[in-house]
C-alpha cells in the first residue's frame, strides 16, 4: 500500500517468510521479481520515497544472530539477499544501517527457546528511503519497552522540509 502525498510518497509493505514452503517461497520471489521495476522507476522519477515494513529478509550477516545456519532458510536465501543488496545498491537507502553500521537491531524473535530475551533475532523489518529522505532523518529506534508480538516496532523520525 502507498500514499502519495505532495512532497513524498509513503509504502507499507509485508513479505511473507516463505518457511512454511516452497509455494510460499515462490510466491515471494514472484512478488520482489514484480516489485524491483517498480521501485527502481520510483528511485529515478526523483520522487521522494519512505518504504516501512517486514520484508522478512535479513540483508547481511549482523543482521541475524544465528546467520551461518539460516543460509538455507528463507529470509536469509541468497537469491532475497541480492535482491535487497540490489535495491540498496540502486541508491535506496537503508536508514537503520546509515546510523547504527556495527548494531544488528534485531525487530524480529523466534517464539521458541527464549530467542526474544537471549537476543536471538533476525533484522527483517526495515525502513527504506531515497536518499534526500534519508538526508532528513532525525532519529531511528527499536522500541522494545513494551512487547506486542515476535517483532518490536521500528520508529523513525524525519524532517520533511520539502
Amino acid at each position: 500500500m502507498q500514499f502519495d502525498f505532495n512532497s513524498f510518497s509513503i509504502s507499507s509493505i509485508y513479505l511473507p517468510s516463505g518457511s512454511s514452503g516452497a509455494p510460499d517461497q515462490e510466491k515471494k520471489f514472484k512478488f520482489l521479481d514484480h516489485y524491483y521495476p517498480i521501485l527502481i522507476d520510483q528511485l529515478y522519477s526523483n520522487k521522494n520515497i519512505i518504504i516501512c515494513g517486514d520484508l522478512n529478509i535479513a540483508n547481511q550477516n549482523i543482521d541475524l544472530k544465528n546467520w551461518k545456519a539460516n543460509l538455507n532458510n528463507s529470509g536469509f536465501l541468497l537469491e532475497e539477499r541480492k535482491w535487497i543488496g540490489n535495491i540498496f545498491s540502486s541508491g535506496y537507502i537503508d536508514v537503520w544501517r546509515k546510523l547504527y553500521h556495527d548494531d544488528p537491531g534485531y525487530t524480529w524473535w523466534s517464539n521458541r527457546g527464549k530467542a526474544y530475551i537471549k537476543n536471538v533475532g533476525w533484522r527483517i523489518d526495515y525502513q527504506i528511503t531515497t536518499p534526500n529522505i534519508s538526508l532528513n532523518l532525525k532519529k531511528i529506534q527499536i522500541y522494545k519497552e513494551l512487547k506486542f508480538s515476535d517483532h518490536a516496532p521500528l520508529i523513525a523520525e524525519y524532517r520533511l522540509q520539502f
